[in-house]
């Protein structure tokens, strides 16, 4: 028998507008030198999500490059061959993510070595994480919720 359990939803995600009390002291200045100050509230609202159980295959920002997750996911860091994300595991290869930053945006995978694009639970993890990424980036300056896209 496997149970199922849904990983939980960042959909529930809001950004704190000013109005809202102050963060702790310890995250308040992490994110000062970002200029986008809406990727620095998400950044830093992800970072306390996380810390209560969201899964970081699911963010939409990276910690580690202080970015939007669809801008630094070809890098080598985020391949994670044990899990699949960006791995092909039919052939055993990288899988290659390609991302149009143009509104509103498109995120493919592809394997350059089998040529079947990668269809597991961790590829489309990263798609879906890249795609949200895309939507909050063209999301304006709005302080809400923002949608997460069907797959």
């Amino acid at each position: 028998m496997v149970l199922r359990t849904s990983p939980p939803s960042r959909a529930h995600l809001r950004l704190l507008a000013p109005a809202d009390s102050a963060p702790p002291p310890r995250r308040r200045d992490r994110y000062g030198e970002i200029v986008d100050r809406r990727l620095a509230a998400i950044l830093a609202a992800e970072d306390v999500a996380e810390e209560h159980g969201l899964s970081a295959h699911v963010r939409t920002t990276c910690y580690v490059h202080r970015c939007w997750v669809h801008q630094c996911i070809s890098d080598p860091m985020h391949i994670v061959i044990v899990t699949g994300h960006r791995w092909c595991r039919r052939c055993d290869r990288t899988v290659v993510v390609e991302v149009d930053e143009t509104a509103p945006g498109s995120v493919e995978l592809s394997c350059d070595g089998c040529g079947v694009p990668p269809d597991t639970a961790a590829n489309r993890e990263v798609l879906l994480a890249c795609r949200t990424s895309l939507s909050a980036m063209h999301g304006g300056e709005a302080s809400t919720l923002y949608v997460v896209p069907d797959a």
